[in-house]
């Protein structure tokens, strides 16, 4: 299995969408696909879209059926000396997308070859390694529409906690609109980027406000602010500001929900002053997602694990899977670098995921 690792670091898998000109997943699914028509499983490749592959195996057995899913794509390498030859040292190994998620990836290979080695199996097993889980999650929209199971195990790393549910997010952008004048004619011209400040005012009023609204599992939602353009040169009054804003989402709130927030920031701010112009559009928003409570999965792999359960800081496609009607948990090896220069997977959590799918598989 350490040489799978090994393999899956050394192929360039840089999603495309997160970096022009990035490998994509092809050449990785590929040999994916290879590994386990070797270990005599069938696999087929499907495109996502144009070039975004997703690879898909199946374990034949009697009884309800296990997804073991994870991510081929990983993010750019801005920095990184040598990001596709992979180091282990100290029990770690390193390398661009070790922990994020080619570790997680070699543990669901390294268990689907002890699974279809076994005379008595009591379940299905439906190996499934998606495309484009960095960028836009294509690959797991893609999968859930022609695919399902019972029950699903997302390998992402968790330090092998057993992730019960995430939050999910909504981005919005805000535009104030101003008059541009010239800075000496302060009777002609209206702020933009002033206007935004009372925005910006607003937005932090309401993020301290979810302090009252905690989820008991996934925490109280969040907002930030995260770009901010506007202006032309330093004489000029600028007639537009824009703003793009991240809101951190809990079970039970709706999908539009900052829209909606920001829509009534903005009314408000408008019926004090008549120069206040300003509008709110949605761009994108991903579901929070827990864990159905009556289902048995995480507790079988608590009793196999003797880990902890609880929420994971980050979203994962859990909340795909599951808004497919697919119980799933995130159990996966953990390391350090996530994203970063100095990425890396503790080997021995590779083994310790690979050996609890295992049982999973035959105990659930």
């Amino acid at each position: 299995m350490i040489d799978i690792l090994r393999d899956l670091i050394a192929i360039d898998s840089v999603n495309p969408s997160l970096v022009p000109g990035g490998a994509g997943e092809s050449e990785i699914a590929q040999y994916i696909a290879a590994k386990l028509r070797a270990m005599n499983i069938d696999a087929v490749i499907e495109e996502a879209a144009p070039g975004r592959t997703n690879v898909i195996g199946v374990i034949d057995g009697p009884g309800p059926s296990l997804m073991l899913c994870g991510h081929s794509d990983t993010v750019g390498i801005d920095g990184m000396s040598a990001p596709f030859d992979p180091v282990e040292r100290d029990g770690r190994m390193y390398g661009r997308g070790s922990q994020d998620m080619k570790g997680g990836v070699a543990a669901i290979l390294g268990a689907a070859q002890q699974l279809v080695a076994q005379p008595q199996r009591k379940r299905k097993v439906v190996i499934a390694i998606v495309a484009d889980e960095e960028y836009m999650s294509i690959g797991a929209e893609s999968l859930v529409k022609t695919w399902s199971a019972d029950a699903a195990v997302i390998t992402e790393p968790t330090d092998l906690m057993i992730g019960i549910g995430h939050k999910g997010f909504e981005w919005v952008e805000i535009v104030t609109e101003g008059v541009a004048a010239h800075g000496s004619r302060a009777d002609d011209g209206v702020d933009a980027i002033a206007h935004m400040g009372r925005v910006l005012a607003r937005l932090e009023q309401l993020d301290r406000s979810f302090h009252a609204r905690a989820h008991p599992l996934l925490g109280r939602p969040s907002l930030h602010a995260s770009l901010i353009s506007g202006g032309r040169e330093l004489s000029t009054y600028p007639d537009r500001c824009t703003l793009h804003v991240e809101r951190r989402t809990v079970e039970g709130e709706p999908p539009e929900i900052l829209r909606e927030e920001s829509e009534a920031i903005l009314k408000g701010l408008s019926a004090e002053d008549a120069k206040f112009r300003a509008s709110a559009k949605f761009l994108f928003t991903r579901s929070p997602y827990v864990t159905p409570h009556d289902h048995p999965l995480p507790d079988v792999l608590r009793q196999i694990t003797k880990k902890e359960t609880g929420a994971m800081t980050f979203w994962t496609d859990a909340a795909i899977l599951g808004a497919a009607g697919i119980p799933t948990v995130v159990f996966g090896p953990g390391g350090a670098g996530l994203h970063g220069i100095d990425e890396y997977v503790r080997v021995d959590e590779v083994f310790a995921c690979r050996d609890a799918l295992v049982r999973l598989a035959n105990e659930l």
